[in-house]
């Protein structure tokens, strides 16, 4: 199953995927998509479930029209704020922001995508808008290839389901992390990486 945050970005997939893979839009932000995977996770058996849209990528890291793949998913702002700077929820101890891509679809996604870019995908309830909090997150996480809004959620359900079931995430890159400029958008460009990418997802074992 693959899930989306937006039905645009679901009927770019379906257009491309046909029967193939059940492709459904579960809302903006990680609680969003927690709940609405987590929905249809409880209404059928599924071998994976993959976090599929648009994000943010990371300059220098990943451009503007390409694919990235996540070796992680990380909830970049989930903990506390402190005078001495930001405390992730391990600090804390409450748990673990980050969730680990399964491995065996990690490497069927780069065979089939070989030009994607791998790293970590940031999930962040905020969008990036200033260049100081790009920079901020480009430090704290050198891994990290793109931000979105959903991967968390959508992992953690994942996570969650009967004995756990396997979770991966694409992105396409719409725009390049940082000042918000939404005339600079290239969605045009990332909606056609994500059906170039689409016929990957299809094949999966």
């Amino acid at each position: 199953m693959v899930v989306t945050a937006v039905d645009a970005e679901a009927e770019a997939l379906r257009a491309v995927l046909a029967d193939a893979v059940v492709v459904e839009a579960v809302g903006v932000g990680p609680a969003a998509a927690a709940a609405g995977t987590a929905r249809l996770l409880a209404r059928s058996d599924y071998r994976a479930v993959l976090s599929v849209g648009i994000a943010g990528g990371f300059p220098g890291r990943a451009d503007v029209g390409g694919t990235v793949l996540a070796t992680r998913t990380i909830a970049a702002d989930l903990g506390a704020e402190s005078p001495g700077g930001f405390l992730p929820i391990e600090e804390l101890g409450f748990g673990s922001s980050t969730l680990e891509t399964d491995p065996a679809l990690l490497k069927a996604l780069q065979a089939a995508l070989p030009h994607a870019v791998t790293g970590d995908v940031l999930t962040l309830s905020t969008v990036t808008g200033t260049a100081e909090t790009a920079a901020r997150l480009a430090a704290r996480f050198p891994q990290a290839v793109a931000e979105a809004m959903e991967g968390y959620g959508v992992a953690t359900a994942a996570a969650g389901a009967g004995a756990g079931v396997p979770f991966a995430e694409l992105r396409s890159i719409s725009n390049p992390i940082g000042p918000r400029d939404r005339a600079a958008w290239r969605l045009a460009d990332a909606f056609a990486a994500l059906r170039a990418a689409a016929p990957a997802l299809g094949q999966l074992p």
